[in-house]
């Protein structure tokens, strides 16, 4: 059947008409409550999007149906967009259609001349620009007259301007259906998220005049603001203005009384209190803050349209809750309006969008959050500069364990190289930093301390503002907006508690982390890296001490050193989780890690152990590995240097004793990383229960122990059987298991990445989201072969993925029990493992029948 010819082409919009929104775009729906919220909205019609691409491709309406549309009203209608989505925009509105000599004259007795000239001359000049394609510079000045537009109209054409109101709306519908389909239109939307083939429907509306004697003009009406969600009327009123046609005595007027002039609630009360009845009749009706459209003829007012208020992500939430609260929305809806990482926008400082942004480059969006401070080349100029107070970005090449203390003392982090999961962009997501790593369009030279961006160059003490959201490095300091951790916020994530059926943990290393997870509503602790406490000043002297140590009782005595302050380090993580779940996981990192990398450092190092420079040489040497990250780490060290486990594990009982005789009990959870095969397990197990025994004899207390595994080796996937009958629990180191199973380093894959997902080599970065396919093949087999031995082994996943809202969803149609993020990354789990529970419950209320086959 013809498209334009099928029942659904043409539709007055009425109450009970058949207007859907798949068949004839949102505006077209919209209009229709409206309508039956009886509200004042000129007649109006819907074209489906179907007739609207017919007539792209070069059908017509019949004239009869044109008639017919146009001379129902006022003889003038505007023609509006109606996309399937209010997001994907749309053909500019054209208004006035019809217009032609004869309305020209009636209206000139009805409205006035000036009024009538002025619309006839609007239409004009819209018309000529875009439909019939005109040079715009000849039809854009506002002060022509309604003569010369038409006699520029005739040069250019060599015709007289069309009378015919029919010949009108047919061209405007054509051009409007033609310029959708065209591929600037396509590009735009598509950037928007539309899908390529986006359905356009378009909206005829008879014309309510804007133009003409008393109280008369157009304007837009909002009951909350825009940037904060909070109430408050905002909006415009023009006076004697419709589009681009000004009357006599053109003027915008306040909406509400204002001592900086004439408002519409003074000029019109009666009028304005309408237009706040119709915006509260609408927030109920339509569950949602509208931005109202209207216009007004001599005080009679016109509803020609309602959008939904645009927003910011802190706007977005308060709106949701308020609706919530209200009973206008339920909870449940209130959580799945908010996207999950949206929450980030309001954890950290972001850059007011109204700021003015001197770009030097981009990077990757490591971790979020802006802040302005002066550039630094090195740990030891950062913690100088926060001795004086001064706030300040370090900026390095690529960032390594012995930066950490640099990272602490910096406000954010630039990296030249690097990528998602790089030393520094994990670091700095969980100390909260905003961080930018991959800036390519940077050269770093630190011997002089210089940043060169181009031709610019920055030098140490130069202020930069890194925009950690948007992966921008601004030079200078722009305007910050703060965190918005209000009560809206917390009552949100509170909802989203009540329906998650996955856990959320927080990988945290030090006090500081464990208090900031502790305020978002971490379940508990899912990674301990011990190996981060050991970077502290005060504690490398005696781990170098111990690397150079050449038996197992000068380690031991090197060790002892360590065990105290660790001690205390657990104490402490044990005080503020306050009985909640703490998972440690035994010392990891390559021991090189913990040794100076130039000459400069290694003589520090001999002058603090007073050892000749070439035996500190000679040890560093034969600490270097070709390939660390797969080299002498993690349970290997365990197992070869059984010493450092050892002193780990009796820190971790003594602290567990010390903090039961101060009232905290519970279980410590030990988790032994890199595992590849189930005698290493139990090597590594056998030690630790003959610690526990022995603290449990010298303090004469009694506690339990849960011992884990981290899954970071395709092998321990594939094996996960052969450990779960030693363990109580896995958890999935998926940055390592992500770079063992592509065999991609994940510090340097930030060099080609973005090409690779650009040209569809990768969907996206694996390290960034989960790779269901292959990583995540890996996982459920590893989870459906452990629970096979042990059904009841907890299964969690404590890379970073664990706060990707995408990953999050795979864990729980896989039954992982928790997942563990950086501090910053808690609110964004919680809610997006909400968002995942309810989308999973709507999927099981589905018959398996009626289900999408896959």
């Amino acid at each position: 059947m013809n498209a334009l010819n099928d029942s659904s082409a043409f539709v007055e919009i009425t109450p009970s008409a058949r207007v859907d929104a798949a068949v004839h775009g949102w505006r077209a729906k919209c209009l229709q409550r409206l309508i039956r919220m009886d509200l004042p909205v000129p007649h109006s019609f819907a074209i489906s999007c179907d007739a609207v691409r017919a007539i792209a491709e070069g059908a017509m309406p019949d004239r009869a149906r044109l008639d017919a549309i146009i001379s129902q009203g006022s003889g003038l209608v505007s023609v509006r967009p109606s996309a399937g989505d209010p997001a994907w925009g749309g053909p500019g509105t054209v208004l006035n259609v019809g217009m032609n000599d004869r309305v020209h004259d009636r209206l000139a007795q009805e409205l006035g001349r000036n009024a009538a000239d002025a619309l006839y001359r609007g239409f004009v000049q819209s018309y000529a620009i875009h439909v019939a394609r005109l040079d715009p510079d000849m039809f854009s000045d506002g002060d022509a007259d309604l003569k010369s537009v038409l006699a520029a109209y005739q040069a250019e054409t060599d015709d007289v301007f069309p009378q015919d109101p029919a010949r009108q709306l047919g061209e405007v519908l054509r051009s409007m259906a033609r310029t959708w389909d065209g591929p600037t239109a396509r590009l735009l939307r598509q950037a928007k998220g539309a899908p390529p083939i986006a359905p356009l429907g378009l909206v005829v509306q008879d014309m309510a005049h804007a133009l003409g004697p008393g109280v008369t003009g157009s304007g837009t009406i909002q009951f909350v603001d825009s940037a904060t969600g909070n109430p408050g009327i905002a909006g415009r009123f023009q006076g004697q203005t419709q589009g681009n046609a000004k009357g006599e005595g053109a003027e915008t007027l306040y909406l509400t009384r204002d001592p900086r002039g004439l408002s519409l609630e003074d000029a019109a009360p009666e009028v304005f209190a309408d237009l706040v009845r119709f915006g509260v009749a609408a927030r109920e009706r339509l569950r949602e803050e509208m931005q109202i459209e209207f216009v007004l003829s001599d005080r009679k007012i016109a509803i020609i349209d309602a959008i939904r208020v645009s927003r910011n992500s802190r706007a977005a939430l308060r709106i949701a809750v308020a609706l919530a609260r209200d009973g206008i929305i339920s909870q449940r809806e209130a959580v799945m309006r908010i996207e999950p990482r949206a929450l980030s926008d309001m954890l950290h400082q972001q850059v007011d969008p109204k700021s003015p942004r001197d770009i030097l480059t981009r990077g990757i969006n490591a971790s979020p959050g802006a802040a302005t401070g002066q550039i630094v080349f090195s740990s030891a100029a950062a913690q100088d500069a926060e001795a004086r107070g001064e706030p300040c970005v370090l900026v390095r090449r690529e960032t390594v364990p012995e930066d950490i203390r640099g990272m602490h003392a910096s406000v954010a982090v630039v990296t030249e190289r690097g990528g998602m999961t790089s030393h520094a962009a994990v670091i700095a997501r969980g100390l909260g930093l905003p961080c930018i790593v991959g800036a390519s369009g940077i050269s770093i030279d630190p011997r002089n301390r210089t940043l060169r961006a181009g031709e610019r160059i920055f030098r140490e003490g130069d202020v930069l503002t890194i925009d950690g959201t948007s992966g921008e490095v601004l030079a200078g300091a722009a305007r910050l907006l703060e965190p918005a951790l209000d009560d809206y916020f917390s009552q949100l994530l509170d909802w989203a508690d009540g329906i998650r059926r996955i856990g959320v943990r927080v990988n945290a290393d030090t006090p500081s982390d464990a208090r900031t997870g502790l305020r978002f509503m971490a379940e508990g602790i899912g990674l301990c890296r011990t190996e981060h406490m050991f970077f502290d000043e005060a504690r490398l002297p005696a781990m170098r001490e111990m690397i150079f140590a050449d038996t197992a009782e000068d380690r031991m005595l090197a060790l002892e050193r360590i065990l105290p302050v660790q001690r205390n380090d657990f104490l402490a993580l044990f005080e503020i989780m306050a009985g909640r779940p703490v998972t440690i996981r035994l010392f990891d990192p390559p021991l090189h890690e913990f040794l100076p990398h130039d000459r400069d450092g290694m003589r520090e190092l001999a002058e603090s152990l007073d050892l000749p420079l070439s035996d500190v040489v000679r040890r560093v040497e034969a600490l270097t590995e070709f390939n660390p990250m797969l080299g002498m780490r993690g349970v290997r060290l365990g197992i070869t240097i059984p010493e450092i486990y050892e002193m780990q594990a009796r820190a971790i009982f003594e602290a567990t004793v010390a903090a039961a005789r101060k009232g905290i009990s519970f279980t410590p959870e030990i988790m032994i990383p890199l595992v590849s095969v189930g005698r290493e397990v139990e090597l590594v197990r056998a030690r630790v229960d003959s610690i526990a025994a022995a603290v449990r004899n010298e303090t004469n207390t009694q506690f339990d122990y849960r011992l884990g595994v981290m899954v970071e080796t395709p092998r321990a996937a594939l094996r996960a059987g052969d450990f779960a009958g030693q363990v109580s629990f896995m958890s999935y180191g998926t940055n390592d298991l992500t770079q063992m199973t592509y065999g991609l380093s994940r510090d340097d894959a930030g060099r080609f990445m973005g090409k690779y997902v650009g040209q569809g080599v990768y969907r996206e970065d694996p390290f960034h989201i989960l790779d269901q396919d292959g990583v995540g093949e890996l996982l459920s087999i590893g989870l459906e072969r452990a629970r096979a031995v042990k059904p009841d082994i907890t299964v969690s996943v404590c890379g970073e993925h664990g706060g990707n809202p995408e990953s999050i969803a795979f864990c729980l149609r896989i039954g992982v029990d928790y997942v563990s993020c950086s501090p910053f990354r808690v609110p964004v789990a919680r809610l997006a493992a909400a968002h995942e529970t309810i989308l999973a419950e709507v999927e099981e209320a589905i018959p398996a029948e009626s289900r999408p086959r896959s």
